[in-house]
């Protein structure tokens, strides 16, 4: 794959990337309206790069070409938005998905069952339709949702465990998956707090109509 064919290869994910931030960034405004505040402390977003996304076709046991890249990758474009609370995770996933022109293509929900690791977050790839000059073609873009307290430990137990050469990893990783559990107990009580369990209320009365 040339840098030529990279980059314009990606340019769609781009855009695609662009119009799902927009409507993010419109939920985060609107979903609970300006009294119970907002679901999103922040939302970072990035595109594989053209080494990160050849080394993965590589893994995959795939030549790294374009055609390849479309066919077998769905993580190209992502987005990773940092709640402060469960249920605006859950909240802001059912209110992507009622979005008509929205297709989830898959979703892992982390969050109620966590890995065995401790790590917790949802992951849900949803096709965004781009519009061109000669049609309309979907294009991936996989989503992660964290609280900012699952953001916090994922960080460090990558940087702990993957970024560093250690002996003890065993060891360290029955201590992480504890401080991951603890963080549930203190993100529960946090929670117990917020001023958000008004909208889950009405939520859970509008699947119940």
């Amino acid at each position: 794959m040339t840098n030529e064919e990279y980059y314009t290869f990606i340019q769609p994910y781009e855009d695609a990337k662009e119009v799902l931030l927009t409507r993010l960034h419109v939920l985060k405004h609107n979903l609970y309206g300006d009294a119970a505040g907002q679901p999103i402390h922040n939302i970072q977003s990035r595109i594989k790069k053209k080494a990160s996304l050849e080394d993965k076709l590589k893994k995959k046991e795939k030549e790294p070409t374009v055609m390849n890249a479309k066919d077998y990758l769905q993580d190209i474009a992502g987005i990773r938005v940092i709640c402060y609370f469960v249920d605006d995770i859950y909240n802001l996933v059912d209110a992507l998905k009622r979005q008509a022109d929205l297709i989830v293509v898959r979703e892992s929900d982390y969050v109620g069952k966590p890995k065995p690791n401790g790590y917790r977050s949802y992951h849900v790839i949803v096709g965004i339709p781009v519009y061109c000059l000669d049609g309309m073609e979907y294009f991936p873009v996989e989503i992660q949702f964290r609280t900012m307290s699952m953001d916090f430990w994922a960080s460090m137990e990558h940087r702990i465990l993957y970024k560093m050469e250690r002996k003890d990893k065993d060891k360290l990783a029955a201590e992480l998956k504890n401080y991951a559990d603890m963080l549930v107990e203190i993100e529960s009580r946090f929670e117990l707090h917020s001023e958000g369990k008004q909208w889950q209320g009405q939520a859970e009365q509008r699947k119940a109509i």
